[in-house]
């Protein structure tokens, strides 16, 4: 069970991981196709939007088999500057009090 749950995490971290970049690529390509309105520049937007799921298809794999996406989400989505929040806001409390 606890494998279980460990694995489909990971798989959902995995998406998150593909999700994001890969809809910065769709946007560049809906971007390149709009300037562009012909088959051309649809071809190169879909051609852009590929090369980023490609991109972020290895980067995510990788991730999963040496970290773990969870570990690597979890360290991009930490703030340091909230780290030590609540010793500043008890200093600034003491400060105001004297």
């Amino acid at each position: 069970m606890h494998k279980t749950f460990e694995i489909i995490t990971e798989i959902v971290g995995w998406i998150q991981i593909v999700l994001s970049p890969t809809l910065i690529g769709i946007a560049f390509g809906l971007g390149i196709y709009y300037n562009f309105p012909n088959n051309y520049g649809l071809v190169f937007g879909i051609f852009i939007a590929s090369i980023g799921l490609i991109i972020e298809i290895i980067w995510a794999t990788k991730k999963f088999k040496t970290t773990g996406t969870i570990h690597f989400l979890s360290r991009i989505s930490a703030i340091p500057e909230l780290d030590n929040f609540e010793k500043i806001e008890k200093e600034k409390l003491n400060i105001k009090s004297k």
